[in-house]
């Protein structure tokens, strides 16, 4: 879904989700309707010793005024939280692509993840640290308030409550939510980084699993979208993680396929077929006049009718695909690769080789097997 840029801070761009811009109003009613008024006040009382008269927060439409006040006041507290992240990334001269503010909360986004265990653990723990911060601020903001302004204290006694909350939710250790971080930080103190991603993942799983039967016995769909989203973040960085492992060292030169066979641009696609088969290959650079203008793959061919393959030259299913220097670093192309599906590699400015998925596919296999040294 479609996020739109608000404001900026440090000159990270701070973006609203439009999950966010259907949920804030739900969330709003829900805070200023049924007993959640009251309820609330009952903790603040509790927790603070702070009376509030709650038949003057129910009065007319104070209610809504209430409830849209906490309810961007949570969501400040969320921005708050990912600057207290972005804070300590920039200070490690990190940069912070963007913080989109979305359904469940906030995401800052790194342009990398760092490696060093103590840098990934500060980076981690700064959001909770922020919020714990805010919550402080709110309670003092609380204690001296007049007691004529009801609506205020009710609102800085919500959010330095639910920040406490934000802090103990995210130390759980369910990966990639902070605590999740943390525990895969102090894994890495004294296992490889690979392995110690595994296990934070494993364990965000099981935790996904857990938001999940809560969310169902409890009816509650926001804990169903938590665990979706844990679930996919953490098995999808594990496997990342583990993929940057195995390909660490090596440049797409050690991944493509050589590209010792071309076809010419003017060659049947009849014909290409039968080499297809004969030499084994799925993939061919095209060239015209000697220069190679694009890449064809057997996936191209397949909507060429049997019937008009004599009569179709290959000129007319060639695709016109990347270029990556063979020197290029294998895993950040693997990316690229990813939306573009194959590419042509180039040396000095000659195509020397072809790359694919498949290719990526036989190395990941082979030093997983045996380890980085590939063979010659």
């Amino acid at each position: 879904m479609r996020s739109f840029t608000i404001f900026r801070v440090w000159s990270i761009p701070i973006r609203v989700n439009v999950s966010l811009l259907v949920f804030l109003p739900l969330l709003a009613w829900l805070i200023g309707s049924g007993g959640q008024i009251e309820l609330y006040a009952g903790y603040i009382e509790r927790l603070t010793g702070v009376a509030l008269d709650t038949g003057v927060l129910r009065a007319g439409t104070t209610p809504w005024l209430v409830g849209t006040l906490a309810a961007v006041g949570l969501f400040a507290s969320v921005t708050l939280h990912e600057l207290g992240h972005s804070w300590v990334a920039l200070r490690y001269g990190l940069t912070i692509e963007s913080i989109t503010l979305w359904i469940l909360g906030g995401m800052a986004s790194l342009s990398e993840i760092p490696r060093e265990w103590d840098r990934e653990f500060w980076i981690a723990i700064a959001g909770p640290v922020t919020s714990v911060l805010v919550a402080a601020g709110c309670y003092a903001v609380l204690l001296v308030t007049p007691e004529s302004l009801p609506i205020v204290r009710f609102v800085v006694g919500y959010l330095a409550i639910v920040n406490v909350i934000l802090v103990v939710f995210n130390l759980l250790p369910a990966f990639p939510m902070d605590g999740g971080r943390i525990l895969r930080a102090l894994l890495a103190r004294n296992r490889p980084y690979a392995s110690a991603t595994r296990i934070a993942g494993r364990v965000g799983v099981l935790f996904a699993i857990l938001f999940a039967v809560v969310g169902v016995l409890a009816f509650n769909p926001i804990l169903l979208l938590l665990a979706l989203f844990v679930y996919g973040a953490a098995t999808t960085e594990s496997r990342t993680v583990v993929i940057d492992d195995l390909l660490e060292g090596l440049v797409v030169g050690d991944v493509m396929t050589e590209a010792t066979a071309t076809v010419d641009a003017d060659e049947t696609v009849a014909g290409l077929v039968d080499r297809m088969i004969r030499e084994r290959r799925t993939a061919f650079p095209v060239t015209d006049g000697g220069e190679t203008v694009g890449l064809v793959r057997l996936a191209d061919l397949r909507g060429v009718d049997a019937a008009d393959r004599d009569a179709t030259p290959v000129s007319a299913v060639v695709h016109d695909v990347p270029r990556i220097d063979a020197e290029a670093d294998a895993f950040d192309t693997l990316a690229l690769l990813g939306t573009q599906g194959s590419a042509l590699v180039v040396r000095d400015g000659a195509v020397v080789g072809t790359l694919s998925q498949e290719d990526y596919s036989h190395v990941l296999s082979f030093t997983r097997e045996f380890g980085k040294g590939l063979p010659a």
